[in-house]
């Protein structure tokens, strides 16, 4: 059972409940694990050593079946956006695609999907650093 079934016990609920459930499932075990999260962009570091570390074979991003663990660190950069950099989720519960599409819209306008972004880091490595990418949304929001 993934990480989306166990936190829908009662139906499929909304994209936008699963998020903040997604994010604390990631910071509790990521914390636990030694990474540690705190809600902000210079976190991301660590989730960039987490990819680095854990891709390898034997990683627990290596088994294969990564979706849901992708869909939790694409929740937990969302979330950052939102609180730190003024965004707003926009989702789709009727996208048979929708973990994938979730979106945040920042006050400039511009869309980003962290969900997409985390796939591209663990698909092309540190040329796609999630660090990176949070710095230059963190510098193009305070314009």
């Amino acid at each position: 059972m993934g990480l989306l079934d166990k936190l829908r016990k009662k139906g499929p609920p909304a994209l936008l409940e699963d998020i903040p459930k997604a994010e604390a499932w990631l910071v509790q075990n990521m914390n636990a694990a030694g990474y540690p999260l705190d809600g902000t962009i210079e976190s991301f570091r660590e989730l960039d050593r987490f990819f680095d570390e854990q891709s390898r074979p034997g990683g627990l991003l290596a088994d294969g079946k990564p979706g849901s663990k992708l869909f939790a660190v694409g929740s937990y950069m969302g979330q950052v956006f939102v609180r730190r950099l003024g965004g707003v989720w926009e989702t789709g519960d009727s996208d048979p695609a929708g973990e994938v599409n979730i979106a945040v819209r920042l006050p400039d306008g511009s869309l980003v999907w962290p969900v997409q972004r985390a796939m591209k880091r663990l698909r092309n490595g540190a040329e796609d650093g999630l660090y990176a990418y949070g710095r230059v949304l963190e510098e193009q929001t305070a314009k």
